[in-house]
Order: C-alpha cells, then structure tokens, then sequence
C-alpha cells in the first residue's frame, strides 16, 4: 500500500475493494480484479473531481462517468452505494443498497453483471460489449457542446460538462474504440476523458499475446492529449492527471493508468486468474489480510460513508445549487428557450411537429423513398430543433442533410452545427448517436442498408436501453442494381426485425414515407430504422387506394374487394407488385386483397380486433412479396402461405434486370396467389 494515501483514503479505497471482491464471491461469478487495481482511481475521480450530487442524479449539467469497461461494474456499484447515490432526485433511497451488492448478478437486482441503463441513477449507459462505453461516451461529449454552442449563449455552464469513461485493454483493442478515439480527436472534444487501465492482462493472459500497440503515440498521433500515471495507487499523479485534463482546452485526454489487476490478492494479483471469475475464499482472505481489513463479508465502515459525504456529497449539492440558481435566472429572460430545453432535458416533442410533413402527388414514375425521407426530415427538423445527425461518408446518397438555412455542419469550428460528418465510421457512428440519444437529443446516423452489419451491435443497445435513435437506411435491396451483392442487402431486413424493441419501416412510397416517420418519431423508448429504395416507386395515387395514413398503425389494406380469395402483402418496392398482380388477378376471376406492412413491430403491437381486420385468420391463401429472404414472413404466411423473394444473394446488373432474374415479378407473384388460393380452396 502506497504512503501518498491517508488513513481514510485508503479505508475508502479498500472498502470499495472489498465490497467487490466479497459480491462477486457471494455470486459466484464475476470480475474482481479490475475493481481492486481501479478503486483509487474511481475514488479520487468521485470524490474530488466529478461534479455530480448523489441527490439529484439526474442533473442535466452533472459530468457523466461511463464504465466502458463493464465486465468491471462491482467497481461501479460500490462507488454508487458509498457516495449514496439516490434513486431519483429527491429520493431519500439510495440507488444501489447493500442488499443490492449482496444480490449482485441475481434475478432482478439492478446489480448486474454488466451495468444496465435504467436499472439504477447512476448508471449512464449499458455497457459490457467492449468500446460501447467509449463511444457513448463521444456522443455524451457533443452533446455537452452542442447545447452550449446552441442554446448558451452567456451562459454555457449551464449546459457544459465532463464526461469520464474508464476503459480497459479490450476497449482499446475493438474497432469501434478506434473509430471513437478518431472522431473525438477530429472534433477536438477537450470535455472527454478516458482513463485507460493498461493492466496488460486479458482473459486468455498476457496482452502480449495479441497487443503491442503504442497507445500513448497512436492517440497522440489522433489528435488527444496523453498522460500517463504510472502507479494507479499514487493519487496525487492521478490527482495532476485529472488537472491536466481540466487545463486542456483543444483536445481529448486519455490517461494511461499502470495498474496490476487483482491488486492485494497474493497469489492472484498481475494474473488473468484475478480477471474473470471469483479469487476463492482463502484468497480473498489473504487480500484482506494484506488491505488491514477483518475477513467480514461486506464491511462498510461508518468512516468511509461520511468521507464521501462530506467529498462529492457536500461538493456535488453545492454545485447543484449554483446551478439552479443560474437556470432559474436564465429561465426568467428566456422562458420560451427554456421550455424548448426543458422538452430535450424530459424527452418530449413540441406540440405540433408533425404539422407540416409533406404529403406527394400521384406520379407514375414516382420518387425514391430515400429522395421522399430527405424532404420530410427537413420538414420534422424545422419543428424540432434538436433533431440533429448525420451520415457515414454518404449524405447525398442517403439524402440526410438538414438544408443549410436550418442546420449547419457541426465540427471542431462550429458546435452549433445540426449535419455530422462521421466519416466511414458506421459502428461508432450509432453508437455515438446513443451517446446522444442518453442526453435527450434526437440523434440520427445514416447509411446503406447493408451496413447495419457494421452498426448492429449499437442498434441492439439502443433497442435494449430503449433510446429513440432514428436510422436512415437507403439502398434497400437488389434494387440498387450495378453495385451488385456486396452492397445488396438481402438478409438484412429479418436481421434488424430481429432484434427486440427496434421499429423497422420499409414504406412502400412517398406518402408511406410521410406516414411512416409521423411513427416513428413518435415512438417512446424505442428506436426505429427507415429502410428506403434508391430507385424511383410510384408514387400511389390515394383517390384509388386507401391513405398512406394507415401506415402509421404498421399495416393496413390499400387495396380491397368483397370476398377476398387471397391477400398479397408487400412493404417497400413490392407493394406497386401486389397491386399490379391484384389487378390481373381479377381479370382471371380471383379477388385479392392488398396490404401494405411497413413495420411489423408497430402493426403488431395494434389491437387484436384491428390486427384481424386486416388479416383474417380464416383467410389462409397468402402470398408475402419481398425483395429479401422470406425469415420474419411465416407469421403472417401461416402455414400454407406463398413467398416470393430472395434466397441467396443478387448480382450486379440494373435493377430491373434484377428482379427478372431473380423472378420477382408481377406474374410471379400472380401464380403464386393462383396457386395458394387453389391450395387452400
């Protein structure tokens, strides 16, 4: 133990040592040893440094702390019981008790294994897939400046903050993490910090074995400000550390901590034994025996309790106050922007957003849906002002620019920009607009469908953590044509609808596209991706068919006729198919339905008497056409239902040629009604 400590410095330390070490045992599984190598370091950041008051966590204006390295989080559950961090503002329960700790990684305690956004104030972000929190973190630092740069004017205190990640080898090593570290250094976010725990060990041993990186060069050479402490026990260098950070004005910082992972554990320590899974009784024993510690499980002594409330306690309340004052005085000369803040701070939409959505003629020759979604994103932006994204290298294809008059290009030079440039950096893209997205910004990335296999990882997080981030996905299918099957999404469709809580609209035209966005931005803790055509769709003329507005409900009949044979459904560019086939349909005699499902997600979340409205149970002949594969499909298929798809990968060729070649055609979708209505008669 280092002599730099006090008495109560080191109590407090060992006391966040000890709780983990004695959870993860009583769990019987767990990560112990980054706990103990981090606590003085976590100690020092909460109790000295973070303005943060445990009674109102949920502060606008309150630096952000991501562990990103969440395998990690007793770390962060200890910290957040011993400051006392309350539930919600003006709770006087705590966040995370002891009876939680003791039920760490149990059935409903908000103690995960990994740390969980909204099972606990205090919690900032989901993380546990490596370099999620360090890519949040990025999004949680524009947000800081761009509220200020937007809404600051004098008074950017009131919007600005910190944002501390503690990162660990894993991090570092992922894609996503250099994808991150690169934008924050481009965009010269001098309000981040990450703290990189170079322990050098990894699940499998030594990072040796895979890493001989150069961190402290590779970040410089991105533009961040490195320093290094070179024992994570000396909390006056950790101390210098966080000061330099503070006195940087034109970079991020990252601050290379040597630590010895399972610190105090004899026969453990510097090992990856300590890593991942529970030191054992005797060990534990030993650790504490070498801590000064009695072999108590979950000891938390009175002393370290009023050391952290009379730390970031006293320090985060009087912060608190000050803050409020100057937000009472701001609100008084600026009620109307204050309203307008307090709509982001709460997550709500001003009254009326959707009152100037475009609505499109009939045509022929139509508008592809991806050209459509730019005019109705400028029309939502000019109604909310905080709608704010951008693009990974591909703005003019996705047509996701906010025009100029109303958006401006965020950058190092202009935070006040609404349009981000995130280069090809699809997986940091999304998961920095979830970093976003946690602050109440409504963020949006943009793309080629196809590489949501890039993006994924973050959607599934938005979903899990239930953030209204918006996806704009064009090049929807084969329809993109020359650019062939590396950059055709086939699979992609059922992918994303996989995943749990995410709304996927694939509108069938322009006004489908009006509709489908006035439901999607309305959605509450729920993301939503936009999958839009390149080519041109006929825009449907809505004197003959049913309104697009039946499309906000996720599904609805577009086309119908007494006694029904067959109900072809389609989303996207494939519903002017079914329509087409309809009518021929009927000249041979056999009547069939049309229906339009946008979005499975949102259709089926309607009521059950709607649902059969739409699709009658007793009406089996069924025909699904989709320009991906037929998986998603079955449950509205039943069991004797006709696909017309893909089942393999496309080609490069126009794409007209394409969906000759691949038989997705009118007169296919034609026999394949013929056939299910004769199948099921």
């Amino acid at each position: 133990m280092t002599a730099t400590m006090t008495d109560i410095q080191q109590l407090s330390i060992n006391t966040i040592r000890t709780l983990s070490m004695d959870a993860v045992q009583a769990a019987n599984s767990g990560h112990p040893g980054t706990p103990m190598a981090l606590a003085p370091v976590a100690y020092q950041l909460w109790n000295h440094h973070l303005k943060y008051d445990p009674a109102n966590p949920n502060w606008p204006a309150r630096d952000r702390f991501v562990l990103s390295c969440g395998h990690a989080s007793m770390l962060q559950y200890s910290v957040l019981h011993l400051a006392n961090v309350r539930k919600q503002d003006g709770s006087s329960e705590p966040s995370i008790s002891i009876d939680d700790i003791k039920n760490f990684r149990q059935l409903h305690s908000p103690c995960a294994g990994h740390p969980e956004y909204g099972m606990a104030a205090g919690i900032e972000t989901t993380t546990g897939p490596l370099g999620q929190g360090i890519a949040n973190s990025v999004g949680m630092a524009i947000s800081a400046r761009w509220m200020s740069a937007h809404y600051g004017q004098d008074s950017s205190d009131l919007f600005d903050f910190d944002v501390y990640a503690l990162c660990s080898d894993g991090d570092v090593m992922e894609g996503i993490g250099g994808e991150a570290a690169s934008l924050a250094g481009h965009l010269k976010l001098s309000n981040l910090c990450w703290i990189y725990d170079d322990n050098r060990i990894t699940i499998e041993g030594s990072t040796d074995l895979a890493f001989s990186e150069q961190a402290a060069v590779k970040f410089t050479s991105m533009g961040w400000n490195v320093v290094t402490v070179e024992d994570a026990n000396d909390l006056a260098a950790i101390d210098k550390a966080f000061e330099n950070f503070k006195r940087t004005n034109d970079a991020p910082t990252l601050i290379i901590l040597r630590s010895i992972i399972g610190y105090g554990a004899p026969n453990k320590q510097n090992t990856a034994g300590a890593h991942g899974s529970p030191l054992g009784e005797d060990e534990i024993a030993a650790a504490k025996k070498f801590y000064q510690w009695n072999n108590d499980r979950f000891v938390v002594p009175d002393e370290v309790l009023e050391d952290f409330a009379e730390g970031i306690g006293q320090r985060g309340a009087a912060a608190y106050r000050q803050w409020q004052s100057q937000w009472e005085q701001f609100s008084s000369s600026n009620a109307k922007l204050a309203d307008e803040i307090n709509m982001i701070w709460q997550g709500k939409l001003p009254g009326g957003w959707e009152n100037d959505l475009p609505e499109f003629p009939a045509d022929e020759k139509g508008l592809a849906t991806r050209k459509a979604s730019g005019k109705v994103i400028n029309a939502i932006g000019n109604q909310i002002p905080w709608l704010i994204g951008g693009s990974a290298d591909l703005a003019g294809s996705n047509n996701s620019i906010i025009d100029e008059e109303n958006g401006g290009h965020f950058s190092a030079n202009d935070y006040a920009g609404r349009n981000f440039h995130f280069g090809v950096r699809e997986h940091a893209m999304a998961a920095v607009c979830n970093g976003m997205a946690l602050y109440g910004i409504r963020s949006y990335a943009a793309t080629f469908f196809v590489f949501t296999d890039y993006m994924r990882p973050s959607m599934r997080l938005a979903a899990l953590m239930k953030q209204n981030v918006l996806y704009i996905l064009t090049h929807d299918s084969i329809g993109l044509g020359e650019d062939g099957p590396t950059h055709q999404p086939v699979e992609h469709l059922s992918a994303c609808r996989a995943i749990p809580n995410l709304a996927v609209f694939r509108p069938a035209d322009a006004n489908e596209v009006t509709h489908c966005y006035q439901a999607a931005i309305g959605l509450s803790g729920q993301p939503a991706a936009m999958v839009l055509s390149r080519q041109n769709i006929p825009t449907i003329d809505r004197q003959q068919f049913a309104s697009a507005a039946g499309a906000q409900r996720g599904g609805y009949v577009v086309h119908d006729v007494d006694n029904p044979q067959v109900i072809l459904m389609g989303t996207g560019s494939e519903l002017q198919m079914c329509l087409d086939a309809a009518e021929k349909l009927a000249k041979d005699g056999i009547a069939a339905r049309v229906v339009s499902l946008p979005c499975f997600e949102v259709f089926d979340q309607q009521d059950a008497a709607y649902v059969e409205s739409v699709l009658p149970s007793n009406l089996t002949a069924r025909v699904a056409v989709e320009a991906g594969i037929r998986q998603s499909w079955d449950k509205y298929l039943l069991s004797k239902g006709k696909f017309v798809g893909m089942n393999g990968f496309g080609e490069s060729a126009p794409h007209d040629v394409l969906y000759r070649e691949f038989g997705i055609t009118v007169e296919a979708v034609v026999t394949a009604a013929s056939q299910a209505v004769k199948e099921t008669s």
